[in-house]
């Protein structure tokens, strides 16, 4: 990094695709007549919701040198996310995913990322380490520790951080492991490096072996995470801190996509830890953040601002 450069709010590393989502409601793809593309990964999402949030972001990922390659770059810097560290991989191509929206639970999504996905071809040589240590709060996801170089990378990118904020989205996706167990393994070498682990019940069994919300929670904490958050559908978010136990109930909303809520919950999730708002205010944003991109088709596309935050966080009973 620069010396003279402004260090970055944020600065996400791992996953990023090429979201294709049907424009019918309620069919499978084979009876689809019409789709949209939005940017999507989980991490380069949560870096959207950040920057519309109003905050300065990085992404770090890789792409194929190809047209969906050009358009994360074009959609990364119209959402105003440094795309400096996004570069492609020789012979491989960008990541598509498709999927099918029935609402108001059922999403499944179909990963296109050949043999080996170009983010996960990201080095630990690749890093810019003074970058990483100067920003904010750093955001990881689990597949970045699914296979090599990526997993020494994001553990490189972990212990360059000596104690400062960062995040640990559990995000499991068992199509990326050879088994929830290999998953475990590795993500118990990433805890004691994280300051802030966020999952639901089902994530929080594959990382410590604990599906209670509490339970999971003491135990992501005892692994050395300061924060420990346990998202729990509807039954709203459980955050624990220090001797600070709140559960924040959920906002309600008429889903029309649950795809890319997480990402919006994450992104606000950042936004209440660099404002300093109280641990339930954060949880309520985040919480308001997933309510609202979760009523709309879209995910990237659907990341509120503040000022659209602030609007549904009213409009609807999140205390």
């Amino acid at each position: 990094m620069n010396p003279t450069q402004t260090p970055f709010d944020l600065i996400t590393m791992g996953r990023v695709s090429v979201d294709v989502y049907p424009e019918q409601i309620g069919v499978g793809l084979e009876d689809v007549s019409s789709f949209a593309k939005f940017l999507g990964g989980s991490s380069t999402n949560v870096a959207v919701a950040a920057s519309r949030l109003g905050h300065r972001v990085a992404t770090i990922t890789r792409t194929g040198d190809d047209p969906f390659g050009r358009f994360v770059h074009a959609a990364l810097q119209g959402y105003g996310v440094d795309d400096t560290w996004v570069t492609s991989v020789d012979g491989l191509q960008t990541p598509v995913v498709f999927c099918e929206i029935f609402p108001p639970d059922d999403f499944p999504l179909y990963f296109y990322r050949g043999v080996k996905a170009p983010d996960l071809h990201i080095s630990a040589d690749d890093l810019d380490y003074d970058a990483i240590r100067a920003a904010e709060i750093l955001w990881l996801t689990v597949t970045g520790l699914s296979q090599e170089p990526s997993r020494e990378a994001h553990l490189a990118a972990l212990e360059a951080r000596s104690g400062a904020t960062t995040i640990l989205d559990l995000d499991y996706r068992p199509m990326f492991w050879d088994s929830p167990e290999a998953a475990t393994a590795e993500i118990a070498k990433a805890l004691p490096h994280v300051t802030v682990a966020v999952g639901n019940s089902e994530e929080c069994r594959v990382a410590i072996g604990e599906t209670e919300p509490a339970a999971a929670a003491k135990a992501l904490r005892d692994a050395g995470v300061d924060l420990a958050v346990v998202k729990q559908g509807p039954l709203g978010v459980l955050g624990v801190r220090g001797d600070e136990s709140v559960v924040v109930p959920p906002v309600p909303v008429d889903v029309i996509n649950g795809l890319g809520a997480g990402d919006a919950f994450g992104g606000a999730l950042v936004h209440g830890l660099l404002t300093g708002a109280s641990l339930s205010d954060t949880l309520a944003g985040a919480n308001a953040a997933g309510s609202y991109v979760a009523g709309q088709l879209s995910c990237s596309d659907a990341m509120p601002t503040v000022d659209q935050l602030s609007a549904h966080l009213a409009s609807g009973d999140a205390r």
